[in-house]
Order: C-alpha cells, then sequence, then structure tokens
C-alpha cells in the first residue's frame, strides 16, 4: 500500500466518524482516566475550546485552517481559535504561557523548550524542511562561514536558524565569541540585513526565499542535515486531560498532509497569500525546500538529530541544568501515541 494511501484511510476515517473519534481515541501517556471516559456516542468532547497555533514555517497549519478541517472534525461543540506564531521562540511562548494547546516549532527548538523545563512532547511531525541556510547581502565580501569572523550576524535565539548558526560556525572552525549575534525575530533579521545593519543572516524560510528573490541575498551556506524537524507540540496538560482533542489534531495534520503531497500547486498558492510572497517564492519553498512525505509519528530518525544537536545545545549555555536537562528532555520528549494511531491502518 502506497504511503498516501495509507495516511488518507485513518483521516476520512476521522473525518466521517467524529463521535467516534470523540471517545474511541488512545490517549496520551499519562492521560487521566476521566479524559478516557467519555461515553461513547454522546457527541461530547473534553473541551469546548481548542487553541492551536499556524505558521508560514508549517504549511500544513495553513491547510487545516484554510479548510476548516479542524472545524469539521470537532463540529459546532467546539470552538477553534487560530494564533499565529511568527517563529519557534514565539510558539514556544504560546505554548509555555497557555495561550495555545498545540504549537509548531523546530525540532531544536522543542528540545531546548523542554530542557529549560517547559512541559511540552511532540505529538506528530509535520515536515522535514531546508528551511536555514546562512545568508549575506548581494554585494557581501562574505563567501564562507570562515569569512564570518568578526562580522554581525542576526539571529533568532531558540530557533532552528539560530542552532544553525552555531553548527556551521563549528564547521568552520569558530565559535560564538568569533562573531556579533543580534537576537532579531526572523523578519526583523532580513530587514537589517538589507538595511546594512547586519552583516549576515541565519535565515528562515519563507522569509530567506523571498531575500534571494526580492533583494537578491545569496546563500553562503546550506546544510541540510544541520535543519531539524517541524515539531507538532503539545502541552503535557493538554495531552493528559484532552487527549480527544489532541488525536483530533493529529488527523486533522495527517488529512492535510495528504491533500498538500497531492495538491503542491495550491499548497505553494495558500502559503504565498498568507505569507505575502510571490508564488514563484512559495513555490520554491514548497517543492525545493519542505518534505511533507514523512512519516507524521515521531520516533528515533527525529531522536538521532537532536541528539546530535544536543552538545550544541549544551555548549550554547542556553540549557539551564545543562547535559543534565538536555539528557531528560530527549528521554520524555517524543509521545508517538496519537500519529500512531493516527496511522493504524499502516
Amino acid at each position: 500500500m502506497s504511503t498516501i494511501t495509507r495516511r488518507i484511510i485513518p483521516a476520512i476515517a476521522v473525518a466521517g466518524t467524529m463521535m467516534l473519534v470523540a471517545t474511541g481515541c488512545v490517549a496520551g501517556e499519562n492521560a487521566t482516566a476521566d479524559a478516557e471516559s467519555t461515553p461513547a456516542g454522546s457527541g461530547e468532547w473534553s473541551a469546548d475550546t481548542l487553541s492551536i497555533d499556524f505558521a508560514t514555517y508549517n504549511p500544513l497549519s495553513l491547510v487545516i485552517r484554510d479548510q476548516g478541517i479542524l472545524e469539521d472534525i470537532l463540529g459546532d461543540d467546539v470552538t477553534v481559535e487560530w494564533v499565529q506564531s511568527a517563529g519557534s521562540n514565539k510558539a514556544n511562548e504560546l505554548l509555555r504561557s497557555g495561550s495555545v494547546d498545540v504549537g509548531s516549532t523546530a525540532g531544536s527548538a522543542a528540545l531546548l523548550a523542554r530542557a529549560n523545563g517547559s512541559p511540552i512532547q511532540v505529538i506528530d511531525i509535520y515536515s522535514q524542511p531546508e528551511w536555514s541556510a546562512i545568508v549575506v547581502g548581494p554585494d557581501s565580501d562574505i563567501t564562507s562561514v570562515e569569512d564570518l569572523k568578526g562580522a554581525s550576524v542576526a539571529a533568532t535565539k531558540g530557533t532552528d536558524p539560530y542552532f544553525f548558526l552555531l553548527q556551521a560556525l563549528e564547521e568552520g572552525g569558530l565559535s560564538l565569541a568569533d562573531v556579533e549575534v543580534q537576537n532579531l525575530q526572523h523578519a526583523d533579521g532580513r530587514a537589517a540585513l538589507d538595511g546594512g545593519s547586519v552583516d549576515a543572516w541565519a535565515g528562515l524560510d519563507p522569509i530567506m526565499a523571498a531575500a534571494e528573490q526580492e533583494s537578491g541575498d545569496t546563500l553562503i551556506y546550506r546544510n541540510v542535515d544541520f535543519n531539524t524537524y517541524g515539531f507538532l507540540n503539545a502541552t503535557e496538560d493538554f495531552i493528559d486531560n484532552h487527549p480527544d482533542l489532541a488525536q483530533a489534531v493529529v488527523d486533522a495534520y495527517e488529512e492535510a498532509r495528504v491533500w498538500a503531497i497531492e495538491h503542491p500547486e495550491e499548497t505553494a498558492a495558500l502559503l504565498a497569500d498568507v505569507a505575502g510572497i510571490d508564488l514563484e517564492v512559495a513555490t520554491t519553498v514548497i517543492q525545493e525546500r519542505s518534505n511533507l512525505d514523512v512519516s507524521g509519528v515521531p520516533g528515533d530518525d527525529q531522536l538521532a538529530v537532536l541528539e546530535k544537536i544536543a552538545p550544541v545545545l549544551v555548549e550554547s549555555g542556553d540549557v539551564q541544568g545543562g547535559q543534565a536537562s538536555v539528557d531528560k528532555a530527549l528521554s520524555s520528549i517524543i509521545n508517538d501515541t496519537f500519529a500512531t494511531k493516527a496511522g493504524a491502518s499502516e
């Protein structure tokens, strides 16, 4: 059975049997008995509101929001509140404050947040992207990572581009002490580069792809292995007390994945509209730098990437508790319950 066929079966089943999803889902690892005991056929969900983010770096979230997939699954009993995340750091802030129940980040950002005490777990993988690179202006003399010594670099701390920068510096025989990092949100980083107030920028798509086309900016260093997966994260409180809603979210993501894979042009058009970028730029992001055709089940592949980046996190000094905190986070960040159920027919 093909990947797409395997994935579409549970998605269609969910869309057609909303009450069964609400009552028959597999609960999270620590789900309470009360959350599991919704009477079969009652049509009731464990909460009347679901807060979830959408982000231009998460194309599947745009599909779900645009097509009303979650609203169709949940019906009139649950109000879906959509909140935009400007970056992984902002998504983590929303999760930490309780402003959203589910938020999308890079894997590195999720690990950093959990290592620093944020009670989140990854419940689905939305992409395996190449969404970050080191960017310079069109007239820059900087042509390699080694040339960054003494340079000012814009980067958003707590996000994949920041950790990409750390790894790139190490690869080039440099360290953070060799550059001046300006902590700017992604769009502000591009503006700083184009305005000449920084020498380089650790970029993020789709803003980065737009900078290439519109400003003539150049990607001087790319390395797909330094990009971590797209993590869909939920708070442990949400997982424990609302496993039915968590399952609905993951099922919506798997339905959106099938549609996006089958409709890359429409997905690019949607990204262009939401991000306010040219269709050509959005097409580059979707077709060349986003791999949506990956398993949504978090597991060994993601842990392997996180284990590779763990020493970089520790050495950066951004983790309270150092290696012990990172190790603890690695052992507890994965929750594959809902994604496994969404792919139960595989």
